[in-house]
């Protein structure tokens, strides 16, 4: 019996070991591929394939998924794909192809496959700035889509001679000026106003926001230099003014009255609304937040009459103030500016920034949403993996607080990030 069990065994490893590597190898091919775009998986109704160690995927998918049109000539068997700056033609079973007219040769032809084209990802996503990444374990492509231009926004305020929001922008002495840093600076929120409970809006407050003597002159220049402008009205909820104000129908509608007076000499209203929600029961709470939204649908449709954008700028979702329902101001507000600071850390920890960014992603768009970094807490250094993450994230931009605080070093490092196209957090 003994003699009979070892020569079962000398046969599986003489006969069976060898094939193992085959029937391996043959399990990762069979293995599927998934792709994904800025972290979003793709479907597909046909599998991508790996030919000659090139995958192959569905082009009208992955062109809808990288916003690129795309023309089929079923006569000729031609892919046409355009943006704005790229012309790709490409043709099944040939590996000479065409980017923006210029001959160039592909490593894998397009092919046909259960009735549908497929391109070689790589080269077609590469070929409109994407940068593609392989991870043979997961057998998974990720792709991320080439960068937009994100807007940069400067919270300009009152500051003091060594902090002049004017000299940092405009690069000179009060009341010359140059174009100094508006090409990095293109969106001024003017934190001029502030905000009693009854709905007055007030130039001068217990809390610093003032408007300046000079403001005509900001405005001017602004214009001179090809700057949009918004109007800030910033109050806090201590001694419970925007609890009250909220919750009072008579003050909402003077508010709107003012705001609309106001707003003609600006592109928009950017409201700051800090504190809700404090240590709040869960009954409070849900109150807070339905009355902060019910004023803010009332301001949005008498913004929108008046062809003015509404941005709020708020508290992240992972503060300790929790009065502000995002979901339902993400589908109001054009624009929500996350103070993702205040975390008690200098500089403010990544972590919690992104958990911030993160947790927004979850209730609105990321081309509604804005990265606030507030500057005295932060580095040159700092400074650009914030911004790297914000690109990353495709957020619509940074907003910085504030004009007067940002030295010749950090505009350096915010233009060498923002211009670069793909960028790795250290």
């Amino acid at each position: 019996m003994k003699k009979v069990n070892i020569f079962y065994l000398i046969f599986i490893l003489f006969f069976l070991i060898p094939l193992l590597p085959k029937a391996l190898i043959a399990q990762e091919a069979d293995k599927s591929i998934s792709v994904t775009v800025d972290g979003a998986p793709v479907s597909f109704d046909v599998q991508p394939v790996s030919k000659n160690n090139r995958t192959l995927v569905p082009f009208r998918a992955l062109a809808e998924a990288l916003d690129i049109n795309v023309d089929w000539n079923s006569s000729n068997q031609k892919i046409i794909a355009t943006n704005s700056s790229t012309i790709i033609d490409l043709q099944i079973g040939n590996k000479n192809a065409l980017n923006n007219n210029q001959p160039i040769e592909l490593d894998m032809e397009p092919i046909l496959l259960n009735g549908r084209a497929l391109v070689p990802l790589r080269f077609f996503s590469e070929a409109f700035g994407c940068e593609v990444s392989w991870d043979p374990i997961l057998s998974k492509v990720s792709i991320l889509s080439a960068l937009k231009e994100i807007k940069v926004i400067g919270f300009y305020a009152l500051g003091d001679k060594n902090t002049s929001s004017w000299t940092n922008l405009f690069q000179a002495p009060y009341p010359q000026s140059t174009a100094g840093n508006t090409d990095l600076i293109k969106n001024l929120a003017l934190g001029w106003y502030s905000l009693d409970r009854n709905g007055n809006i007030l130039t001068h407050s217990t809390t610093g926001w003032q408007r300046p003597s000079s403001w005509e002159m900001v405005l001017l220049n602004a214009r001179q230099y090809g700057l949009k402008s918004e109007m800030v009205i910033h109050v806090t909820d201590k001694d419970s003014t925007i609890s009250n104000f909220i919750a009072n129908n008579t003050a909402i509608d003077n508010l709107l009255n003012q705001i609309l007076g106001e707003a003609r000499l600006y592109s928009g209203v950017n409201l700051d609304f800090e504190g809700l929600g404090w240590n709040e029961s869960n009954e409070e709470l849900a109150l807070t937040k339905t009355n902060f939204t019910n004023f803010i649908t009332k301001l949005s449709q008498h913004l929108k009459m008046a062809n003015l954008k509404l941005t709020l700028t708020l508290h992240a979702p992972n503060s300790a103030y929790k009065g502000y329902d995002f979901q339902a101001l993400g589908q109001i507000a054009d624009e929500i500016i996350i103070m993702a600071y205040d975390y008690g850390q200098n500089p403010e920890p990544l972590s919690l920034v992104g958990q911030a960014i993160e947790m927004a992603l979850n209730q609105v768009p990321s081309d509604k949403l804005v990265l606030g970094i507030s500057l005295p807490n932060e580095t040159p250094e700092s400074i650009k993996d914030k911004i790297t993450l914000a690109k990353n994230k495709r957020l619509k931009g940074i907003a910085l607080w504030r004009l007067g605080l940002i030295s010749e070093e950090m505009f350096k490092t915010m233009r060498t990030t923002l211009n670069s196209q793909f960028m790795h957090i250290r």
